[in-house]
């Protein structure tokens, strides 16, 4: 067996990412909140409700107990909503091992704080920035739990932490790829979200594939305005973890970003698209905090400042457009 890891949260990313890794020969056991589902992945080698039709490894184990699940993991992956990592992290300081590495799994900025998931983790766990690493790219979770074949970044500061990550959360379908631009990686993996709720409106009022371009290609430069801005690399969001995960975001129907967008476009309220969803999209919480930063910087996002004005009902949906900034003079590409 591999070293052992422990991944805590096993809703569709949580169980894919344990997947993973177990079939990467990592010995890996999974922290589901309900005793059923650990039940259920323990026994069945199943999680009916976020991976329907998947059959999970039979040496993957899932525990409600936190403790058992943490114990003697050299590597512990976190994916849980994001606006509930702080009060889910209480816990596990106590458990971590010594020398652990943690994993962030979560694409989200917190809502009052506007920090980044490794950041929360910094803070909460007291850990030094050598020992965190993120992991992000085009990860749609069933296409992986289907096994089809996808690469990711890992980013730490540390590029030993980074490497020591990738090497185990690698396996035939699944191949990780290394950076020390934290920054970047993970704000690519917000940042998309964001344009993906602008793809899925356009989608749902009618627009076709020019539109939809056009708002990728300027996504795109909204989202490395961004990260530059506060310090991350252009090439990591020309990269997996922006370009990558924006257009896989962006063309499937599974993106929960791209289906709460489409709904909207369709003419639905926001609070009307909370309740049709049966899980979180994060893009919508994101756009907030995002725009929050953006400004802190002086950084333009007209397309984020478009998806926020349908989200408050200010902006038709039809409205909705890449070439709408308040700038009336032609812009450069």
């Amino acid at each position: 067996m591999g070293p052992r890891v422990a991944v805590l949260g096993a809703g569709s990313w949580g169980t894919t990412f344990a997947k993973i890794l177990s079939d990467g020969g990592a010995e890996v056991v999974l922290w589901a909140r309900r005793p059923e589902l650990a039940r259920e992945i323990s026994e069945s080698k199943r999680n009916s409700d976020y991976l329907p039709r998947i059959n999970l490894p039979r040496s993957l184990t899932a525990s409600s107990d936190l403790a058992a699940v943490m114990e003697g993991a050299e590597q512990v992956y976190i994916s849980v909503p994001s606006q509930s990592l702080r009060e889910n992290l209480a816990d596990v300081r106590e458990l971590l091992e010594k020398d652990a590495v943690v994993v962030s799994l979560m694409k989200g900025v917190e809502k009052g704080t506007r920090f980044r998931m490794s950041e929360v983790l910094y803070q909460e766990l007291q850990l030094p920035p050598e020992r965190v690493a993120v992991a992000s790219g085009p990860n749609l979770a069933l296409e992986i739990a289907r096994e089809q074949p996808t690469a990711a970044v890992v980013a730490s500061e540390s590029l030993d932490t980074a490497t020591a990550v990738a090497l185990v959360a690698t396996n035939p379908y699944f191949r990780s790829y290394v950076n020390t631009d934290v920054i970047g990686t993970e704000f690519g993996g917000v940042l998309k979200n964001l344009i993906a709720v602008a793809i899925g409106i356009v989608d749902g009022v009618g627009y076709g594939e020019n539109t939809k371009a056009s708002i990728i290609t300027r996504g795109l430069a909204e989202m490395i305005d961004f990260s530059v801005a506060y310090g991350g690399r252009a090439e990591t969001l020309s990269g997996l973890a922006g370009l990558g995960d924006l257009i896989a975001t962006c063309e499937s129907p599974l993106s929960r970003n791209n289906t709460a967008g489409r709904l909207l476009g369709q003419g639905y309220s926001f609070s009307e698209v909370i309740n049709q969803m049966k899980q979180t999209a994060e893009g919508l919480t994101s756009v907030a905090p995002v725009l929050e930063l953006a400004l802190a910087k002086g950084v333009e996002m007209p397309i984020v400042s478009q998806v926020a004005e349908v989200l408050a009902g200010t902006l038709n949906p039809r409205d909705i457009a890449p070439h709408l900034t308040s700038d009336p003079t032609p812009q450069g590409e």
